[in-house]
């Protein structure tokens, strides 16, 4: 799909979404993907680095192929049309978690913040730790896609990616960055840590689609 006419598809989901007149939509049949395994903890992965950063020092750069780059700061951040979700959880180590409720903004509010311009194709992320992901922008503009900062009624840990991640439910969890940082709209594909060693660089659970 042409990204103009995936922006204003997605823009017709998240208004109905906003107004409670749809269901989230379902992948497949089965609400566990092939070869994952239902757990009711939260494991910790990351790549050895939980950089804590606080409220005052926390930044977000949004820029890109885009016609309003902005950086928002927290109370910038905070001031945004705030979203709530619950949706399942895929890691691509074989665990889900089902209905997990998280707090924060919509990437799409992101995405009418900054109107990304016709030549934007790909979103790549960046993390306080050095991580890095890509995805396309058509999965980013999904309705339940946020810039998470609460989990469960409480502020994102540290441990978990606080105090904002990405969540990307219907994509293995490895494509949704911890401790974000830095939001780019770009008119290329360019792989992020993972993909670089040999990770899939479509992440689709019901296709286990974990490695290139």
């Amino acid at each position: 799909m042409p990204v103009r006419e995936a922006y204003i598809a997605a823009k017709e989901r998240w208004a109905r979404k906003m107004a409670g007149q749809t269901e989230p939509r379902e992948a497949s049949g089965e609400r566990l993907p092939p070869g994952q395994r239902q757990v009711t903890n939260f494991p910790v992965l990351d790549l050895g680095v939980k950089p804590e950063v606080p409220h005052d020092r926390w930044a977000l750069k949004i820029g890109g192929q885009v016609e309003n780059p902005v950086t928002l700061g927290w109370a910038d951040f905070m001031a945004l049309p705030q979203f709530r979700d619950t949706s399942d959880f895929h890691c691509v180590t074989t665990w889900s978690q089902f209905d997990m409720a998280w707090e924060g903004v919509a990437f799409f509010t992101l995405a009418e913040l900054v109107r990304p311009k016709a030549t934007a194709t790909h979103v790549f992320f960046k993390s306080y730790d050095g991580y890095s992901t890509n995805n396309p922008l058509e999965v980013c503009l999904d309705e339940d896609v946020m810039i998470a900062h609460s989990w469960n009624g409480s502020p994102l840990p540290v441990e978990h990616g606080g105090p904002a991640r990405v969540i990307i439910p219907k994509r293995y969890a490895w494509k949704g960055a911890k401790w974000i940082r830095e939001i780019t709209f770009m008119d290329r594909d360019i792989l992020g840590f993972w993909e670089l060693r040999g990770y899939s660089n479509t992440a689709d659970p019901w296709k286990e689609d974990r490695f290139s």
